[in-house]
């Protein structure tokens, strides 16, 4: 074979080795988006426009959803000391099917000063979607639980989802045993859903509070007759 034929042999196949890459990715699609969150807390009203990023990496049979805020979106009027402030919020999902994923951050590494924007660290949590197709991806329900206090804050302008991506059903997917179709697919571990948020709603749910009364009603069962 000549140098010549030998180049273009090698071309074409360095070609179709970039297609074959191009379309085993998964195909995605992700934006900024304004969010403009309306927040309910515990000195008044307050509203703050943030732009929200999401993104997702594979993991196993499901999804890590990292939500990152790159505004403050509320303030103190005194000073919050380190750990003092946690974050968690909810990620909406929407296209394949239906679910809210909860995702959660770790507490303020920094005091943060009175009446500063608060800076809200990476959210992050786990989908596993039940259902194969495009999934999207928006931004939902954001709560702030600090000194004994707890904030919510809910978008106000119906903000657009922030990632697109085709998803892909873990095997042996579908709605679990016992459980009707369309039932939500698992999001995470249950101690890490500190924020559950439906419909503009924030349920806060303790992990104490809840291995407390599941006790409580093992116990009660076992005392009933058969």
């Amino acid at each position: 074979m000549s140098d010549r034929k030998r180049s273009t042999a090698l071309a074409l196949a360095s070609a179709l080795a970039g297609s074959a890459v191009l379309l085993a990715a998964p195909a995605a699609h992700a934006d900024v988006v304004d969010v403009e969150y309306k927040c309910q807390t515990p000195i008044g009203d307050k509203s703050a426009v943030s732009p929200i990023d999401i993104k997702a990496v594979k993991e196993g049979d499901g999804y890590k959803l990292t939500m990152s805020f790159q505004k403050g979106v509320s303030s103190s009027p005194i000073e919050l000391g380190k750990g003092a402030m946690s974050p968690s919020a909810v990620i909406t999902a929407g296209g394949a099917e239906q679910a809210s994923i909860p995702v959660t951050g770790a507490p303020n590494g920094e005091a943060v000063p009175a009446n500063t924007p608060i800076k809200i660290s990476d959210l992050s949590g786990t989908y596993t979607p039940k259902k194969s197709g495009k999934a999207t991806f928006t931004a939902g329900v954001l709560t702030i639980k600090a000194m004994g206090t707890t904030t919510t804050c809910t978008p106000g302008n119906s903000p657009k989802p922030s990632l697109e991506l085709d998803v892909t059903a873990a095997a042996g997917g579908g709605a679990p045993d016992g459980a009707p179709e369309g039932a939500l697919p698992q999001t995470g571990p249950a101690d890490s859903a500190l924020a559950f948020g439906t419909l503009g709603a924030t349920v806060a749910l303790s992990g104490a509070a809840g291995l407390l009364w599941l006790t409580r009603r093992g116990r009660r069962a076992q005392r009933t007759p058969s």
